[in-house]
């Protein structure tokens, strides 16, 4: 994901990328490069100095970690979703940052996607009327290798955030509860505490109902969907889908630092905050114990 961001900010005039901190020294002579410093340790690169704020693209485990030694530097942080593997640990992350009064932003992209902040807008202006239901999905083209699904948290965690994160923000109502099933077809072997297919029904505090669909495997390639029906109108969007997916997905990344930037510059938040990340991993561990039984 790390490279992902440094392809998307490549040229960026709003955000320029100066330093990586990457333990591996051997992707560390890959990213090599004029104007880019790079270090072993987040602590060797905060003692160069020389910046505005940090981007973790870390494994989620080293989230906390990581926030709070940056904090600790005085330096806004825009973290990677999901900002821990548990809930517990995203508001561990938000009381740190709060206490510093160091801005924290998740990296929630879904908030910067054009079609996606349009249809929130429609929302919001009751154009769709009052809400039966949402139904998002997430596909991926292929499953990660199995070492990252067995330390991921598992596909509620790793893909399922997006998804929950993204009802709350379209909806803004709350999860009051939340259903899920897996399936036990798999075209490989199994990972334990990863499923290759999820779906997960939730009743919404508003009254609406959503549908939450996850694959690893989708011949297709890497797939998103959102579906609204309402009382006045519908809408439907495939707002990540082969061949345009990945040119949509860079504008967001983009749009997504560029709107961290602005607010550590003083204007208004654009992106999710750590009381999303609470909600979405909540949601999460909620459908993970589920499973697990």
């Amino acid at each position: 994901m790390g490279l992902t961001h440094l392809r998307a900010l490549a040229g960026n005039e709003r955000v320029r990328v100066v330093a990586v901190a990457e333990p591996s020294e051997r992707a560390r002579q890959t990213l090599d490069g004029p104007g880019l410093a790079t270090y072993p340790a987040v602590d060797s690169m905060l003692r160069s100095g020389g910046l505005d704020g940090v981007l973790i693209a870390a494994p989620s485990t080293l989230h906390v970690r990581i926030v709070t030694e940056l904090t600790a530097a005085r330096l806004p942080v825009l973290c990677e979703k999901p900002c821990g593997l548990t809930a517990r640990e995203a508001q561990q992350a938000m009381q740190i940052a709060s206490a510093a009064n160091i801005p924290l932003q998740i990296a929630y992209w879904r908030r910067f996607v054009p079609a996606l902040r349009d249809l929130r807008r429609r929302i919001v202006r009751g154009e769709l009327g009052e809400l039966y239901f949402l139904a998002c999905s997430q596909w991926d083209g292929a499953p990660p290798a199995a070492a990252f699904r067995s330390a991921s948290g598992g596909i509620f965690v790793d893909m399922g955030v997006h998804e929950f994160d993204q009802i709350r923000w379209l909806s803004g109502q709350e999860f009051e509860r939340i259903m899920p099933v897996t399936s036990a077809i798999a075209a490989d072997p199994p990972v334990t505490g990863d499923a290759e297919s999820a779906q997960v029904l939730c009743r919404l505090s508003g009254g609406s109902n959503a549908l939450v669909s996850l694959g690893r495997r989708f011949p297709a390639g890497d797939v998103c969907r959102v579906e609204v029906f309402g009382t006045k109108d519908a809408a439907d969007s495939r707002f990540l889908w082969p061949p345009d997916g990945e040119a949509m997905f860079m504008q967001a990344l983009r749009a997504q630092a560029e709107g961290f930037a602005n607010w550590v510059g003083g204007a208004p938040a654009t992106g999710a905050d750590a009381t999303d990340a609470v909600a979405a991993l909540g949601a999460a561990e909620q459908c993970s114990v589920a499973y697990a039984r």
